[in-house]
């Protein structure tokens, strides 16, 4: 990953309707026309999301921060919330289930996902490569 620079972040309320800021601004980041854009997009919806379900970052006045790096062929999106009892896992989901997919979504469409704790929060990340 040498070569990649932390181009933005942005620190949004940790409210679901502040997702598609989350997108908006990883759009705005990598640009019109950029070939991860989309899945960047998409991701990052999914990412927000479960900060905001699944951590402290919901509750009132908590924040979720939002950081696009990009560069030699790739793009690096992280999500830091203030943590929580679990840790972002891979579930199966049942049929009829509705939930339960987003992060099989962001294993399917990146070159790697993870995450890490870092000061008692939350940082998900996810790569995607492009020619």
């Amino acid at each position: 990953m040498a070569g990649l620079v932390v181009r933005e972040s942005v620190t949004l309320a940790g409210r679901v309707e502040r997702t598609r800021v989350a997108r908006a601004f990883v759009s705005g980041v990598l640009g019109p026309g950029h070939p991860c854009g989309d899945d960047a997009a998409l991701l990052v919806s999914e990412l927000f999301g479960n900060s905001v379900r699944h951590s402290g970052s919901g509750a009132p006045g908590e924040t979720v921060t939002v950081a696009v790096s990009a560069g030699d062929g790739m793009v690096r999106v992280e999500v830091t919330d203030s943590g929580g009892p679990g840790v972002p896992e891979l579930s199966p989901a049942g049929r009829d289930a509705e939930g339960g997919r987003g992060l099989q979504l962001v294993a399917g469409l990146t070159a790697r996902w993870g995450w890490r704790r870092r000061g008692g929060r939350t940082v998900t990340w996810f790569e995607l490569s492009h020619g």
